[in-house]
């Protein structure tokens, strides 16, 4: 089974804010993107198994590979909780430095940890590798796609945010066998 982790392309955000589970637009360069992550990949065949998470930012890419396509709130990014459509400037620094220092344990308040992130990433990875397809094309966010190469490279959590996870990147695993394969990340 072939597996392409693919973020989606950039948004129209001001850099700087806070907007995990926030359903933000896509920047006005969206059709040159998409074009250029097509061009990326190979053709896909009509049975591919295509997955998203149900941001617009995801779904509508997804939407540009199959009119069939999976939603699924495990592939969500992270929920800052009462720190989302913040700009990171308007949250207290030393609360922040504090989360910072301690991403994979500590919770925006209302949020989630990227422990949390991981567990239902991971879920999600378990259901697909269950399922009987040779392709598989999974839209989502750059969290949820360092916790699955976290998973996939048995590196600890808080090394996963040292892979870099650009907007618009493909990430391709294999599954052959009951062995994993990165054959390459941020293309």
């Amino acid at each position: 089974m072939d597996i392409y982790l693919i973020r989606h392309t950039q948004t129209a955000n001001n850099l700087g804010l806070c907007y995990g589970q926030t359903d933000v637009v896509l920047a006005d360069s969206y059709e040159n993107e998409m074009v250029s992550l097509h061009n990326k990949l190979p053709e896909f065949d009509d049975d591919c198994s295509v997955f998203s998470s149900p941001l617009t930012r995801c779904l509508q890419l997804a939407h540009t590979f199959s009119d069939n396509v999976t939603t699924d709130a495990r592939l969500l990014e992270l929920n800052f909780g009462n720190w989302e459509g913040l700009s990171f400037d308007a949250i207290d620094a030393d609360v922040l430095q504090h989360w910072t220092d301690n991403i994979v344990t500590a919770k925006p308040p209302n949020g989630e940890n990227f422990e949390d992130l991981y567990q239902r990433a991971t879920a999600f990875w378990k259901d697909l590798l269950a399922i009987d397809a040779q392709q598989v094309l999974v839209f989502t966010h750059a969290g949820v796609i360092r916790a699955l190469l976290a998973h996939a490279l048995n590196l600890p959590l808080a090394n996963s945010f040292q892979l870099r996870v650009d907007a618009g990147s493909v990430h391709k695993l294999s599954f052959s066998d009951n062995y994993l394969y990165v054959e390459y990340i941020n293309l």
